[in-house]
């Protein structure tokens, strides 16, 4: 699903113009990219919860010539399914 399928279901359920939409999907994008930039969580009960996690340095192999490099750490984000979200899933499955 694209960014303006996304807005053309949330209008069609809410019963808003694609204009208000538009606006409504993209506050609600805007304000879980700040609050992770800020390194804190984003949880949406039955469904799930964003976060920010801290990955430590690593060591890899350049697969073209085969030398040890060190990967560095950061920032990642992280995704947790809600317990209504995994049971969707698993029942659309079959």
């Amino acid at each position: 699903m694209t960014k303006a399928e996304l807005v053309a279901a949330v209008a069609e359920k809410a019963g808003l113009k694609r204009a208000q939409a538009e606006r409504a999907v993209t506050a609600v994008l805007d304000t879980v990219r700040e609050a992770m930039a800020r390194g804190e969580e984003v949880r949406v009960p039955g469904f799930g919860t964003f976060a920010v996690r801290e990955r430590s340095a690593r060591k890899g192999r350049n697969p073209q010539t085969g030398e040890e490099i060190v990967i560095p750490g950061g920032r990642v984000v992280a995704f947790r399914a809600g317990k209504s979200l995994k049971e969707a899933v698993v029942a659309a499955s079959g």
